[in-house]
């Protein structure tokens, strides 16, 4: 019988437990004290309800709900004594249907895995779309997990787990994510468009006006049509540009402008932009086939360059749209030595027209933008969305520090002149320096020694340093104290050293108005709301500079990895989002 939500609001303790039964395997302890949570505001609430008991759990609790999980394709498999759920899991993701080599295969990662950690390998074999893993992607995933740390691995199974019961009460309320799943569907069809050199080897490449690139252009600009939007054009830069319009089309009407970037890193993951795409068409879609119009249109933007990939220059689209594209970078050249004029013409695009897509702050009320987190915190914290204070403040230099190159052997350590320990005494006191503050990281990259040979003490050490803040005073403080501190470390050491600027972006605090629309939207899903910086740049920080912003990041699978080819997120998490997107556009629009 399907489970309905008032249905276990009302009922008795016992029958609630009882209703609750059999999500987390063979431990009914989560749901005896998750129901102490009634009433619950949504199905997403129970999820999180019974997730947070598990999260604040004793180690030794958690232990045992480890151990409560059958192996795949295990002895239990093969006694017909898996649970009714496990055993429905087990059976979508093919493991009840094995070639003899698979099942020898998997019986021998079990034994190394709980040989290793203690405990039986757990996945969720439904997977992020809930429709079953492959018995291929279970071992390669099997495989890759056997090489991680026991910590790392406790922590993951645990978030395994839940998913296993999100699906479960998913299954138990006669649930379904149609809106995720079909934005799930949407990033694979698209997936399809790869650069050459990478996507005969099934990796996904997209780079600045490609022909992958042109084909996703096409593909976003059909999906726009298809979606209801008025008016849809890819303009002087390649930005896929699509209008909705509100109540009174005319020349007064403002728009809600929202988007992401649709062009990728090398080898990169499927969700990087692209949800900041599909998440409000899909939006735009539901309102079409209400017939629905809004006080402001909609405005949704798929820039067409933000990762910097194909030419030194980033930022391309959104650039353009706030009248910062600058005429000088149509010179630059790929590696290839095709001029950025040259792609665009071959493109068939009006560079004449360029400066024309300044947009005029007057015209909107605010730019929006979903993005997956690229990052480990809500995926740690078991939280499906989060809404963002702040694109953090960034500098980055190189820097090269001279010292003096001598014999390894034969030079005391106490008459030596070492440029790469004055590097490596920097880089630990960056990481101290940046630990000390909340939200701030500092990175050294990259790392030459030039010439360098076994027997010879370094004499030159050039590196990056990276510094980031989620507000430019804090940011600055950084800057000055590393500094500061390789200029001692120098002194110290006898050595030289110098350093050019190569990068200074002011921090983008969200708006306070549209960050409380984000909140307001994440709240009404009965949704724990959590407020976060991001550390990485997204077009949001270019549109800041003419509009007010505001972020909603959306968690991602797999500790959070991204510009990756592990980047993913679940189709749960993905509704959620275009529900919260939805909530905000109803009522910051209407």
């Amino acid at each position: 019988m399907t489970l309905q939500l008032d249905d276990l609001n009302k009922a008795t303790e016992p029958k609630a437990l009882e209703m609750l039964s059999g999500i987390y395997e063979h431990s009914d302890w989560i749901a005896e004290q998750a129901v102490q949570h009634r009433p619950f505001k949504s199905v997403a609430a129970v999820k999180l309800a019974m997730a947070e008991v598990t999260a604040q759990a004793t180690r030794e609790l958690k232990l045992s709900l480890l151990r409560a999980h059958p192996e795949l394709a295990g002895k239990a498999m093969i006694n017909n004594a898996l649970t009714a759920e496990s055993k429905n899991e087990q059976t979508q993701s093919g493991l009840t249907h094995c070639s003899e080599q698979e099942f020898a295969l998997i019986h021998k990662l079990n034994e190394q895995y709980n040989v290793k950690f203690g405990w039986p390998f757990i996945l969720a074999v439904r997977g992020p779309r809930g429709s079953g893993l492959t018995r291929q992607q279970i071992i390669r995933t099997f495989e890759r997990r056997l090489h991680a740390t026991p910590q790392f691995e406790f922590e993951e199974c645990l978030r395994q787990v839940n998913r296993i019961a999100e699906i479960r009460i998913n299954d138990k309320f006669n649930y379904s994510p149609t809106l995720g799943n079909e934005l799930w569907d949407w990033h694979e069809e698209l997936a399809r468009h790869s650069d050459p050199g990478f996507q005969e080897n099934n990796q996904l490449t997209v780079t600045y006006l490609t022909k992958a690139h042109l084909a996703c252009a096409q593909d976003i600009k059909q999906l726009m049509h298809n979606s209801g939007f008025d008016s849809v054009h890819i303009d002087s830069v390649g930005n896929v540009v699509g209008r909705y319009l509100g109540r009174n089309a005319d020349s007064n009407s403002t728009f809600l402008m929202t988007g992401s970037h649709y062009d990728t890193v090398r080898n990169g993951g499927k969700y990087d932009g692209r949800l900041g795409i599909f998440t409000p068409i899909m939006c735009v879609r539901e309102l079409s086939r209400a017939g629905t119009r809004l006080k402001h249109g909609i405005e949704v933007i798929a820039f067409a360059e933000e990762e910097g990939q194909r030419y030194p220059a980033t930022f391309l689209g959104s650039t353009a749209l706030v009248g910062g594209f600058n005429p000088d970078w149509l010179a630059q050249e790929d590696s290839a030595g095709i001029t950025m004029l040259d792609a665009m013409k071959a493109a068939n695009l009006d560079i004449s027209g360029i400066a024309a897509l300044k947009r005029d702050p007057k015209q909107y009320v605010g730019f929006v933008e979903v993005h997956i987190e690229q990052g480990p915190v809500l995926n740690e914290l078991g939280l499906p969305l989060g809404v963002v204070t702040s694109i953090n403040a960034s500098s980055r230099f190189l820097v090269e520090i001279i010292g003096t190159p001598a014999h390894a052997g034969t030079t005391p350590m106490d008459r030596r002149h070492d440029a790469l320990c004055a590097a490596s005494e920097l880089a630990l006191f960056m990481e101290q320096r940046a630990l000390s503050e909340e939200h701030c990281v500092a990175t050294i990259g990259q790392m030459q020694v030039p010439n360098g040979s076994v027997n010879v003490i370094p004499g030159s050490v050039k590196f990056s340093i990276d510094i980031r803040a989620p507000i430019n005073s804090q940011k600055d403080r950084l800057v000055e104290d590393i500094l500061g501190q390789l200029k001692e470390i120098c002194s110290k050491r006898g050595v030289s050293y110098s350093t050019r600027e190569t990068l200074r972006v002011s921090a983008a605090p969200s708006h306070p108005k549209w960050q409380g629309h984000w909140e307001t939207a994440v709240g009404a899903l009965g949704i724990k709301i959590h407020r976060m910086p991001s550390g990485a740049g997204h077009d949001a920080m270019k549109l800041h500079e003419i509009l007010p912003q505001a972020m909603l990041f959306v968690r991602g699978e797999n500790s959070g990895i991204s510009h990756n080819p592990l980047e993913s997120t679940t189709s749960d998490d993905m509704q959620l989002c275009v529900e919260a997107f939805m909530n905000l556009i109803l009522s910051s629009c209407a």
